[in-house]
């Protein structure tokens, strides 16, 4: 292969693993190189400003990673949206040409199929089936002057002390003195 140049690269067209979708549903069609600011911009204008009920995002090879970044930023920035994902494998050809051919003869081309995996989602403000493979129910959305801050919203083992209080218990803080005899430091309990 260090004789060959790759010279295009194309992937197979398939329609969307979704029925009943309306024609002019969006695709956020995320490659590797794409940037997630723009992707996200288009998309929430799409769902904001123009009043889609639908958007899909599609993603194949490296960009699957990227595809649900995406929906996650969309999901958490939206909030009561519904979720179908589909993972599937999709067909990418590779085109090498020969960069030192026969002297005698033309160039000559290597074409290579590639399976790489491809993750197709739907999100929807309308509710969808709940029995289809792959579907998750929106996330419970937190009512206002709802306390978020427990442990569960944030994954912390244990709440964090109101301001003012120590997170340390006194036998594990360490003082501190400005007497020139000592290291300048003693670990034990602090005089109040």
């Amino acid at each position: 292969m260090e004789n060959f140049r790759k010279v295009r690269t194309s992937e197979q067209e398939m329609p969307l693993p979704f029925p009943d979708l309306p024609p002019d549903v969006v695709e956020m069609k995320v490659k590797e190189g794409s940037k997630i600011r723009n992707l996200m911009n288009f998309a929430m204008a799409q769902m904001e400003l123009k009043g889609r009920r639908q958007i899909v995002f599609s993603g194949c090879g490296r960009a699957v990673t990227k595809t649900i970044t995406c929906v996650e930023i969309m999901k958490r920035k939206l909030g009561g949206l519904h979720q179908v994902t589909k993972v599937r494998y999709k067909t990418m050809l590779e085109v090498w040409e020969n960069q030192d051919p026969p002297p005698d003869g033309p160039k000559q081309n290597l074409t290579v199929h590639k399976n790489v995996p491809s993750i197709c989602i739907l999100l929807s403000r309308d509710p969808l089936d709940p029995n289809q493979t792959g579907y998750q129910p929106p996330e419970p959305r937190h009512e206002a002057g709802e306390d978020t801050s427990g442990s569960s919203a944030k994954g912390l083992k244990r709440p964090l002390p109101p301001p003012g209080e120590e997170l340390l218990p006194k036998k594990l803080q360490v003082q501190v003195s400005d007497s020139p005899r000592g290291s300048g430091t003693t670990a034990g309990q602090l005089d109040p």
